[in-house]
């Protein structure tokens, strides 16, 4: 079984009347909904949780984790941002969802400033599949289409993609890339563009879908860590003192 955490900010929630009215159990609790229909062990964590609800045990114990992030990034705190990146490093997985692109964790694991254009104006969006063979896309078609989101636009400044999975385009004539993958040390991350927050995004299927199915693709590989730091040799080293 694979073991997901679901962390989510969860200041939207608090202070907004219209985004608690389209996620009554708040964002993590919409996406911890459709995980659990599935066979994963999911839980939930929020900012203003002790340590942010990522102590040591809940990280030790998370295969895959999901954040969402948006109007309190700099209220993460740093110890808690170089405990993630490290269990990432050592092969957890992590699935960063939406406005988390300016999230602390996944500015430190690209290493570039992440930034962006965007525009609230209840456009359509058409993310477009561009690699039909990716694990992240079994099931779909050639496009998942939302009636209503936030724009994200390009120059997205990330590192270009291990791979580039889905690509964006939006009523308003720009385009983004929406679906990309990484790999850092032993784990494996996934960037979801949708999701703002007064949209019902979180509801649609093949939404759910993707981030099921990115979960399942992120999960650590069942393997010994590799070792490092000085080695002894595993043959004989002739002329060696």
């Amino acid at each position: 079984m694979i073991n997901v955490t679901v962390w989510n900010e969860n200041r939207h929630e608090q202070k907004s009347e219209k985004v608690r009215s389209v996620y009554p159990e708040g964002i993590h609790g919409a996406i911890a909904s459709f995980l659990g229909e599935e066979s994963f062990n999911v839980r939930t964590a929020v900012l203003d949780d002790e340590q942010h609800g990522l102590t040591d045990e809940v990280l030790d114990s998370t295969d895959v984790l999901l954040w969402w992030g948006h109007i309190a990034h700099d209220e993460v705190s740093d110890d808690v941002v170089g405990k993630v990146k490290q269990r990432v490093l050592d092969g957890m997985g992590l699935i960063v969802l939406h406005s988390g692109h300016f999230s602390k964790i996944f500015k430190e694991l690209m290493g570039t400033s992440c930034d962006l254009k965007w525009r609230e104006a209840d456009e359509k969006e058409r993310i477009w599949i561009v690699d039909p063979s990716h694990p992240i896309t079994a099931g779909l078609g050639e496009y998942i289409e939302l009636e209503k989101e936030e724009m994200y636009g390009e120059h997205f400044d990330i590192p270009a993609p291990d791979q580039l999975v889905m690509v964006s385009w939006f009523e308003g004539g720009e385009v983004f890339r929406s679906g990309c993958t990484y790999q850092r040390g032993n784990g494996k991350i996934f960037y979801f563009r949708p999701g703002h927050e007064t949209y019902p995004t979180y509801y649609n299927k093949e939404v759910q879908h993707v981030i099921i199915n990115a979960v399942r693709w992120a999960k650590p590989v069942e393997r010994s860590r590799p070792l490092y730091g000085n080695a002894k040799p595993l043959e004989e080293i002739k002329g060696s003192n």
